[in-house]
């Protein structure tokens, strides 16, 4: 098993990718190829790569954040998102991960990948790591700002099947975001969308949910669109940052009164396990759903740990068969929708 690694995508490429790349081919075992500038790669790995089984793949150009994805991928052919792609489609990786720009993670997996049979949106399926031991997973996290009640059909799909093969819950509860749990609450999307998830057999569809409902873990499968999915990720975003924020603020000073490390009082009063929980920037990344490959998208603030940890889930979604399995799954049901 191969992972392709985006080196030059993210707040701290490649430094931080580079040093989670080493740690992830350590401790899983797994031969991992660093896609970027190979004269930088070269210093940052050392002896480590012939070491480690970390290899180099060069790449002399980066896609930034505030470029447009499409525009970026024509003028960038050799970019380090459109090499490490073209990898998983001539057979170089099982799989890629990158904290770079997600609009053109997306639109070269579409390109260049293409979509899974009987998938019509692929979509951003993310866990939401809460107070719960086992988080659910938010479809759509991102992909899609402008959606269709016949997509979120295929996004709770997804989901329940990504759902079970990582997570292993037999029959993922799928809940509808709505601005209520009654039946006749919500636009006319969430409507549509009630209709089709109430119809369908293959889905263990708890109905309508609410915002309050997502840190209490009612369901397992969070569908909504897009735009919607996207506004609720960076909002939990910038309360762990504040809340987070405020905690260890509180801890240096009692740390200044007590003369104890803050870290080490957070872990005697059962605060630091909780804090390394809420702290998003820590996890791996949201798998892209609906597509010919295993495509893994990293938080761009995504630090040594993160990027480990999301080689991890790009590890688990190769060895899970999960593309192959969501593939045939779907278009069993879709043909006969």
């Amino acid at each position: 098993m191969i992972i392709a690694v985006d080196a030059a995508g993210g707040d701290y490429a490649p430094h931080e990718v580079v040093k989670g790349a080493l740690n992830a081919a350590k401790e899983f075992g797994i031969e991992v190829a660093l896609v970027g500038r190979r004269s930088v790669l070269h210093v940052l790995t050392g002896r480590s790569s012939r070491q480690s089984g970390v290899t180099i793949i060069d790449a002399s150009q980066v896609i930034d954040y505030d470029e447009s994805p499409i525009k970026a991928l024509q003028a960038k052919p050799n970019s380090s998102i459109v090499v490490g792609i073209n990898l998983i489609k001539s057979g170089g990786a099982s799989a890629f991960v990158s904290a770079g720009n997600t609009g053109a993670v997306v639109a070269a997996s579409l390109l260049t990948l293409g979509k899974a049979k009987g998938v019509s949106r692929p979509a951003i399926g993310c866990f939401l790591d809460t107070i719960s031991s086992v988080p659910p997973l938010l479809v759509d996290a991102g992909a899609n700002s402008d959606c269709r009640a016949k997509h979120l059909l295929e996004f709770a799909r997804l989901g329940s099947q990504y759902s079970q093969n990582i997570l292993k819950i037999p029959s993922p509860r799928v809940g509808l975001l709505s601005n209520g749990t009654e039946d006749g609450k919500g636009n006319r999307l969430i409507h549509e969308t009630y209709k089709l998830l109430k119809k369908a057999k293959d889905i263990n569809f708890f109905g309508n949910i609410e915002g309050h409902d997502i840190t209490n873990r009612t369901v397992d499968v969070i569908v909504t669109d897009g735009f919607t999915g996207n506004i609720v990720l960076k909002t939990a975003e910038g309360y762990s940052d504040n809340f987070l924020t405020s905690v260890r603020q509180i801890g240096r000073v009692f740390s200044s009164a007590s003369s104890v490390r803050g870290r080490d009082l957070l872990r005697d009063i059962g605060l630091e396990s909780w804090i390394e929980k809420l702290d998003y920037t820590e996890y791996g990344g949201a798998c892209l759903l609906g597509i010919n490959g295993n495509v893994i998208i990293a938080h761009g603030r995504s630090k040594a740990r993160a990027i480990k940890n999301a080689i991890g889930l790009a590890k688990e979604t190769v060895e899970r068969n999960i593309t192959e399995i969501a593939e045939e799954e779907n278009d069993e049901q879709t043909s006969g929708d």
